[in-house]
């Protein structure tokens, strides 16, 4: 860190310099898989790792199927295998302005840039040994950012006055191994297994399935932009307020190609591999075509995020440093677009590209009323309906009563999701002494909607994939304190909340309905909780400090609004664990009267909870606790401390997830010894 006074008390700059290089400690070990392991030949009541059985709709096609005459050829990791193979680099710099431009106005403008680097990845696999996983392709991330922000802070006469905006431009590109689609994906065979094994007719299953390791080359540009001003009455009065307002503008374009890398090599109806494929070309496409080899499916969408808000704040002081009552307002309004194509090669096997099933995302959400139907292999069914034809009518042009229902889900569908509202809060504050504080606090909030990519995709019991998510809408009563106690010796602050939670929004991934994630508002939930933090500075032992913090959850599904049985009445909300707690002591004492010695042993604990609140996605996350310690020296311009993370190495567990019908879970960073040193200049 540079910090240069250029005008005394006018113009100064700072400026940050970092590299910082993070070593692997997840290994890749050596495996093999085959097809025979697809969710395609999976019966109905086998009980998956979490505990939950494949249902009669999520059977496999072929699951009773004779597969004794079909040749599986494994795909094999040997030349990826590596130790602590997930290592990441970051690189950039801060930088930041500040100029006084007189005594009333100033002007602050900061820049940052960081290019981060990665490998491999920081999840692993129950089933192996601790810390390990296998991967079958190339794990790698780019991800570079810009960012600059500016400040005016000023008076208008008695109005404090701020205005900020900022602007932000990432990139990644990104390599993910997409291997693990194989345990859940059931039409995967189709399309590295040779045709006589997935549609053989009335004989047997026979011939060749290609190594099943797959990939996604993603690819994301992302543009923000914010701007907020506000003004602020002087708070010396009974009555003193904020006001203001706020806009920002996200536009995210991304591409994912999805790469079956054997693909090429599957006799597909007596053809070795697929036809070119290219994309829609209604709306937005970042590629013109065609995909690159082995690539089955593209993803590539445009989305734009607008909102505008206006807020409002006001405070009354009833009694003077012991009463008052804060008020406050927000309107929002936003809406989210998305355009672009979700694109598949279904129908490529036996002929030129058609731009056949997949979704025109382009199509379905330009609110044009008119829809061009494409779930077909005949293209004379390709044909484009208008809003107000009947179900029969649609029928009449050939289509199936599934395929006209389709047609007239997606006339239906939004333009955009959009959302606009008021929000309110209400605070009442109560400091009876200068050591003591209590409030009170009603709040609201909420998540604003999306659009779905595979809006109108039907599923079991009747499911209909919306097009549109409504906002998840929360209000929060809360008791919190602030207390000085023993002679402020010990700090004591904490909170007591109930939150009731309307139409939480869930992602789901389910293959029997799509095979793109989507999200609905899937549940009414409540969350009862208490959680708070302690500081204690010991008259009796000078220099020694205790921290200890905590927090107590109980939550609970109330409510399912999704009409399927993936979400439980009475389950509780994931990543909520019944408690936390973390417990620190400090002591510094003073070495040879020039340098200040300390030492402090910390210890973590966190209790089991759930990662999903969709049972074929969820699984759990187990307890864990960690023990710490660090120990150094400060002097007046340097300082050197050693530390050591972890210590009792025990694999906790941060995240798991399931969407891939096995369990892969993000443990901590085992055991870490390390050396600090800092210089002031």
């Amino acid at each position: 860190m540079i910090n240069i006074p250029l005008i005394d008390d006018t113009l100064a700059v700072r400026a940050v310099f970092y590299n910082d290089n993070r070593g692997g400690y997840i290994d890749n070990v050596l495996g093999t898989r085959d097809a025979s392991e697809s969710a395609r030949f999976r019966p109905e009541g086998t009980v998956r790792a979490n505990g939950v059985p494949v249902s009669a709709n999520r059977a496999g096609f072929q699951s009773q199927a004779d597969l004794s005459n079909v040749t599986f050829l494994e795909a094999d990791n040997s030349g990826l295998v590596e130790e602590d193979f997930n290592d990441t680099s970051y690189t950039g710099f801060r930088t930041s302005a500040y100029w006084a431009i007189n005594e009333d106005w100033s002007l602050t403008v900061a820049h940052a840039r960081q290019s981060l680097e990665s490998d491999g990845v920081f999840f692993t696999d129950p089933e192996l040994g601790d810390m390990e996983i296998q991967r079958f392709e190339e794990d790698e991330l780019e991800d570079d950012f810009h960012n600059t922000s500016w400040t005016i802070e000023g008076r208008l006469a008695m109005l404090d006055v701020v205005y900020t905006g900022a602007y932000t431009d990432r990139d990644t590109e990104q390599r993910v191994d997409y291997s693990d689609y194989l345990f859940a994906g059931q039409y995967l065979p189709y399309y590295i297994c040779d045709s006589s094994v997935t549609y053989p007719g009335s004989a047997a299953p026979s011939g060749t399935c290609q190594p099943p390791n797959l990939f996604v080359d993603s690819e994301t540009d992302t543009t923000v932009q914010t701007h907020e001003l506000r003004f602020t009455t002087p708070d010396d009065q009974r009555i003193y307020a904020t006001v203001g307002g706020f806009y920002s503008d996200l536009t995210l374009k991304e591409r994912n190609d999805f790469t079956y890398v054997n693909s090429v090599n599957a006799d597909i109806f007596g053809s070795p591999g697929f036809f070119p494929n290219f994309p829609f070309t209604t709306g937005f496409t970042s590629d013109p075509g065609p995909f690159p080899d082995g690539v089955i499916f593209r993803n590539d969408v445009k989305r734009t995020d607008e909102q505008y808000g206006f807020f409002g704040e006001a405070t009354f002081v009833a009694i003077p440093d012991t009463l008052s009552v804060v008020l406050g307002a927000r309107y929002y309004d936003i809406e989210v677009d998305l355009e672009g194509g979700a694109n598949g090669s279904f129908c490529n096997s036996f002929q030129p590209d058609i731009n056949a099933f997949g979704t025109d995302i382009s199509d379905q959400f330009n609110g044009d009323g008119q829809f061009t139907f494409r779930g077909s292999c005949d293209t004379s069914l390709h044909q484009t309906f208008t809003q107000g034809q009947t179900l029969d009518e649609i029928m009449a042009a050939g289509l199936s009563e599934a395929q006209a229902q389709q047609v007239l889900n997606a006339l239906s569908a939004p333009d955009k999701a959009a959302t606009d509202g008021v929000i309110f809060k209400a605070t009442l504050n109560w400091t009876p002494t200068d050591n003591l504080l209590f409030y009170a606090t009603y709040s609201e909030g909420f998540r604003p909607g999306l659009l779905n990519r595979p809006g109108g995709a039907v599923g079991p019991n009747n499911f209909t994939v919306p097009f549109a998510l409504d906002t998840d809408d929360v209000e929060n009563y809360e008791l919190g304190w602030k207390m000085d106690l023993f002679d402020r010796s010990v700090r004591f602050n904490g909170n007591a909340f109930y939150v009731k939670v309307d139409r939480l929004q869930t992602t789901i991934f389910d293959p029997s309905i799509t095979n793109l994630f989507f999200s609905d508002n899937a549940a009414n939930a409540e969350i009862f909780g208490v959680e708070g933090d302690v500081t204690w500075f010991p008259a009796a032992i000078p220099g020694l400090s205790l921290y200890g913090g905590f927090s107590v959850l109980d939550t609970e599904i109330t409510d399912v609004l999704t009409p399927t049985n993936d979400v439980v009445e009475g389950s509780e909300l994931a990543f909520a664990p019944g408690f936390q707690g973390n417990l620190r002591a400090r002591y510094e004492w003073t070495v040879m009267d020039d340098y200040t010695a300390h030492v402090m042993p910390k210890l973590v604990y966190s209790g089991a909870s759930w990662s999903d609140i969709i049972e074929i996605n969820k699984a759990r996350i187990d307890s864990y606790t960690t023990l710490g310690l660090s120990a150094g020296i400060t002097a007046a311009n340097w300082s050197v401390e050693i530390y050591g993370e972890n210590l009792n190495d025990t694999v906790g567990q941060l995240s798991n997830s399931f969407v891939f019908d096995r369990e892969r879970i993000t443990p901590i960073r085992p055991r870490t010894i390390g050396l600090r040193v800092g210089f002031q200049i």
